[in-house]
């Protein structure tokens, strides 16, 4: 397995917000951590990127990073994308995010993976000139998520992409992440609405009061009951 969380706790201060949480994903896998607001989902994640204090072991190809800073984290593989877009520069241009996004990698790289930016974000090219708080809440979230793949990460963090977005952005939004399946990332989405996390998750996990207390092929969760029982923390349906 290219990822490994083994009994991974987090805390804000003396508040332990998350408890013995252990999960795999494999390379290429869409694994969807899901539960309502509260749950800790947000904050999970914020403890896998190293920005949110925590304990417990977390493995990328065998490397373990519980040791590790956030930026070490980041040049080791892990890229997060958190709520609200928060790793945008809003007065910046959507191009100067991207390069802020490439200059993790090594010169000689940055030109062909600006290209195979543009190319997989088409959107991003027409409005390279304008200003990252300017775009529509769907341009915001694609840009977010070319910044943070900008690295050439091995695995992807997106925490709530769903969060404000109209139907019809998030049907692009859905052919945007399932791409991400053709270059091998590990995509680990924390996720509210099951509906979208249906569209692309592998498994999920269910995340309550800080644990995990269920979990089930990503098939699953397009079923309304099925979903619902999982977002309710019931037992699923054999």
């Amino acid at each position: 397995m290219a990822l490994h969380v083994e009994h991974l706790s987090a805390r804000y201060g003396r508040i332990e917000v998350c408890r013995d949480v252990s999960f795999t994903a494999a390379d290429g896998e869409f694994l969807v951590v899901l539960g309502p607001n509260g749950a800790g989902k947000s904050t999970l994640l914020g403890a896998l990127a190293g920005t949110v204090a925590g304990g417990g072991d977390i493995g990328i190809a065998g490397r373990m990073l519980q040791r590790t800073s956030a930026r070490q984290r980041a040049r080791m593989g892990l890229a997060l994308v958190p709520e609200g877009r928060r790793n945008l520069f809003s007065p910046l241009t959507v191009e100067e995010n991207l390069q802020l996004g490439l200059r993790l990698l090594p010169a000689a790289e940055r030109a062909a993976m600006q290209a195979s930016l543009h190319s997989m974000f088409p959107i991003l090219s027409e409005r390279a000139r304008q200003t990252a708080g300017l775009l529509s809440g769907g341009e915001q979230q694609m840009l977010a998520i070319a910044v943070a793949i900008a690295r050439r990460p091995s695995v992807l963090l997106l925490d709530e992409p769903s969060q404000g977005l109209a139907p019809v952005i998030l049907d692009r939004l859905v052919e945007v992440i399932s791409a991400l399946r053709a270059i091998g990332l590990i995509v680990v989405l924390a996720e509210q609405n099951h509906r979208f996390a249906a569209r692309l998750a592998d498994r999920y996990v269910v995340l309550q009061g800080g644990d995990i207390v269920g979990s089930g092929p990503g098939a699953e969760l397009a079923d309304q009951e099925r979903a619902a029982d999982a977002l309710l923390s019931r037992p699923p349906l054999h």
